[in-house]
């Protein structure tokens, strides 16, 4: 019996649909059968699925699948409930029982909304229940959006602390060059950390069902890699395909080290979701402190505020070379402008609370 993992599973459009834009039911039953295997394996699972425009558009009559943001809208209305209407069909059979979760940008920038998705994912994995999730594409506007369910999943995987993302595509892996355009291209099995060559070498070509090419999927990679989960992207065919991936054998790449860190709900919050209300300016001890001691931001090293904040907004740090990180406030600007600069001991003499600033479990450093 393997160790008990937690898996997020994103199948993206192409994976999923014909090239008329329908549900393909032998993709759909093989990738169900695959789940039902991997949780028969003693694994949590949970799917990012994209699908409802693609399921959708041929109902509204379109030819094709839509470019207009009403037009994807109106198609993902009506394509949702007949996406999760199969999973729900297809998945009886194994005695799994689906959850919808339709989410748009905003439950994650807003603190509250953020740790209500994962309370609730929680609690669906603790009840045996398969969650699926996919972007609320009938109200997500594009400002809003994730550009596509290959960051959606990234994100996902970091909010429930998976073990593994994988991205299954109908392309197996990541290559040197474009394999369409050049047969001699050779796959990378193994990648360590993405780097700005291979952005640059991913081009942004997807299928035309869907919106993701490769540089999403590495994008998305970047950034699950960032919250400490290993990646898988490629391809698979079979019930095992699931199994065979998380065994190591996997037609496609592997992305990661062996033992990653996972980042807290809190920091991956701040860094990633939250939006910043000001701007704080340290001097190099308070500089030094943060970045090399892991200590907390105290009011002495600072010299100078930005902008008007409240306790709990997020704002960024800058030191002598700019940019240092983000962090959670602990005080307002208005309490701030009074005590900064000050030690602790001119601040009791004053009768001041001596506080930290930002607290070092609610700092994240610049990349």
């Amino acid at each position: 019996m393997m160790e008990k993992k937690r898996i997020v599973i994103k199948i993206g459009s192409s994976s999923l649909t014909n090239a008329k834009g329908g549900i393909d039911l032998e993709k759909f039953n093989d990738h169900i059968e695959a789940i039902a295997a991997l949780r028969r394996s003693g694994h949590e699972v949970v799917l990012v699925s994209s699908g409802a425009v693609a399921a959708g558009f041929a109902k509204l009559g379109y030819p094709s699948r839509p470019v207009t943001l009403k037009g994807k809208q109106a198609a993902a209305a009506v394509g949702q409930s007949l996406l999760i209407q199969s999973y729900m069909e297809k998945l009886s059979k194994f005695d799994i029982i689906p959850a919808q979760i339709l989410l748009t940008r905003n439950d994650f920038s807003k603190k509250d909304r953020y740790r209500n998705a994962y309370a609730t994912i929680t609690e669906l994995l603790n009840r045996g229940i398969l969650p699926i999730i996919n972007e609320n594409d009938t109200v997500s506007v594009e400002e809003l959006t994730f550009g596509d369910n290959d960051m959606l999943s990234a994100l996902v995987s970091g909010l429930v602390h998976a073990d593994h993302l994988v991205i299954l595509t109908d392309i197996n892996g990541f290559y040197s060059e474009n394999p369409k355009k050049n047969p001699d291209a050779k796959r990378i099995d193994f990648i360590e950390e993405i780097t700005e060559e291979m952005l640059e070498n991913a081009g942004d070509a997807g299928s035309s069902v869907g919106t993701g090419g490769m540089l999403s999927k590495l994008l998305a990679a970047k950034t699950a890699l960032s919250l400490g989960v290993q990646v898988f992207i490629g391809s698979g065919k079979g019930q095992e395909k699931l199994n065979i991936i998380l065994n190591g054998n996997g037609d496609g790449t592997y992305l990661g080290k062996e033992s990653m860190r996972a980042v807290t709900n809190n920091k991956q919050w701040i860094a990633l979701h939250s939006n910043v209300s000001g701007k704080i300016y340290v001097d190099e001890g308070a500089e030094e402190a943060l970045l090399l001691n892991g200590s907390s931001l105290l009011p002495a090293g600072i010299y100078q505020i930005e902008g008007s904040f409240e306790k709990g907004d997020v704002v960024e740090v800058h030191g002598s070379h700019g940019l240092l990180g983000k962090g959670e406030v602990l005080c307002s600007s208005d309490h701030l402008q009074q005590i900064m600069g000050k030690r602790s001991k001119e601040l009791d003499q004053q009768s001041f609370v001596t506080i930290e600033v930002i607290h070092r479990n609610q700092w994240v450093k610049a990349k």
